[in-house]
């Protein structure tokens, strides 16, 4: 009769590291939900384009001023407009990260 190689591993254990993992991966879901729903706000040029994001990295609001509005001068408002959204996504993906990596197990950090 074949002994056990493994002797962590075996019945009880394996149950247990299962249910574990199970946990883990409804605290993950749970998480993604969240921070999905999370909604992130940046403004350029002193304020005169403001942007939120929600936490799918959807553009869900964005205001300019109308004295940001120059006719002659449309590459400016352009470069304010990315400077905002890009900002929001910046601040949405640091939250990410950080969400996400506090419940990395340890050594696993870069995972998610």
């Amino acid at each position: 009769m074949a002994r056990n190689q493994f002797p962590n591993f075996g019945g009880g254990n394996m149950q247990q590291l299962m249910r574990q993992a199970q946990k883990m991966q409804e605290q993950l879901t749970k998480a993604q939900e969240e921070l999905d729903s999370r909604e992130y706000e940046a403004s350029s040029g002193g304020g005169m384009v403001s942007c939120r994001i929600n936490g799918k990295r959807e553009l869900i609001s964005l205001t300019i001023k109308p004295e940001a509005v120059d006719p002659d001068d449309v590459e400016m408002l352009q470069d304010l407009i990315m400077a905002a959204v890009n900002e929001a996504i910046r601040e949405g993906e640091k939250t990410r990260e950080e969400t996400m990596g506090r419940m990395a197990p340890a050594g696993m950090g870069g995972l998610f």
